[in-house]
């Protein structure tokens, strides 16, 4: 399997050196199309005061340039690697990263005027704009699936579909994928649809130092991101693999886990109720959305712990075929 991967990688690389002078501007173009999309996104609300709302009409065109931005990238970093899941991986992070910047700005500016009223235009602004990614990302995560299926079966689990068909899109396999990823398949429509009207209409403007943590969620992912590309180069008995392996489980604990639980505290601390009454005295919606928002990543944390509690106990190699199908 290992001389034919290569044999496939080398033919594909010498069809790019046949094409010459179009490789540049291809990748020019992706380049081009990454940076204007977020240049104009930035551009269209810098202009805003910080506790403008964002309209309709902005909203709109923001998740128009989302989509660009993270389908363009993620053609970029394909069209560069020559592979599909460290792309995928690569523009998990550049979100993260943009949404940490986003949750970083939202809690500077509200969480010290008012727990509830303050408001920055960032934490909607980027609702627009980041709701593209999760629907994308489903999309993205259901290529690479179609993918591996094929390298790795030359497609016979596919029940027969044709080639176009499994690199494309068909109910059928989108189907297969989801039985086997249904927790993530959820949690990305789940985000990507209430949590977008959660943040843009049904609060109502309040909460926004909330919603500044929620977006500060993302800070364990690219150690996440780090993690599979680390293992698709085969550097998982390396220094790094482990470092980096530890820091993906402290931040994912204490901005996943830890950080709803606090955020409570903040919040009756903010109202002068006890703890357990403060929640109490929630809405109804806003327990279930914690709820919903929480389960997912407990049941995440558990499964890294398992597999870090067998990688450092048992080994690698022992614990290889157990860890396929921990996160990351």
């Amino acid at each position: 399997m290992d001389s034919e991967s290569f044999a496939v990688k080398d033919n594909v690389m010498l069809k790019k050196q046949g094409r010459g002078g179009c490789m540049a501007p291809a990748g020019s173009l992706l380049l081009a199309t990454v940076l204007g999309s977020l240049g104009t996104a930035a551009g269209s609300i810098l202009v805003l005061n910080p506790e403008d709302r964002i309209s309709v009409t902005r909203g709109v065109w923001l998740s128009l340039l989302g989509l660009v931005f993270f389908v363009s990238l993620y053609d970029l970093v394909n069209y560069i690697a020559l592979r599909t899941s460290p792309g995928l991986r690569l523009v998990s992070a550049v979100q993260a990263c943009l949404s940490c910047v986003t949750g970083a700005v939202v809690c500077w500016w509200s969480c010290p005027r008012n727990f509830l009223r303050s408001s920055h235009y960032m934490s909607e602004a980027y609702a627009w704009f980041g709701m593209a990614y999760f629907f994308y990302d489903i999309w993205s995560m259901y290529h690479v699936h179609s993918h591996d299926i094929g390298v790795v079966s030359g497609g016979a689990d596919m029940k027969g579909m044709s080639a176009n068909r499994v690199h494309g899109v068909s109910l059928e396999g989108f189907w297969a994928y989801f039985v086997r990823q249904p927790v993530i398949v959820l949690h990305h429509i789940f985000i990507g649809s209430f949590g977008f009207l959660v943040i843009v209409y049904f609060r109502g403007g309040l909460g926004d130092c909330v919603f500044g943590f929620v977006y500060l969620m993302e800070l364990s992912t690219p150690f996440v991101s780090l993690r599979g590309i680390l293992s698709k180069l085969k550097l998982k008995s390396s220094l790094l693999y482990v470092v980096n392996g530890i820091t993906m489980l402290v931040t994912f604990f204490f901005c996943r886990v830890i950080m709803f639980p606090y955020v409570c505290y903040m919040y009756a601390r903010f109202t002068g109720l006890p703890y357990w009454k403060a929640i109490s005295s929630l809405p109804t919606t806003c327990k279930a959305g914690i709820a919903v928002l929480m389960m997912p990543q407990v049941y995440w944390f558990i499964l890294m712990v398992q597999g870090a509690v067998k990688v450092l106990c048992f080994g690698e190699g022992k614990s290889k075929e157990k860890n396929r199908n921990l996160v990351g």
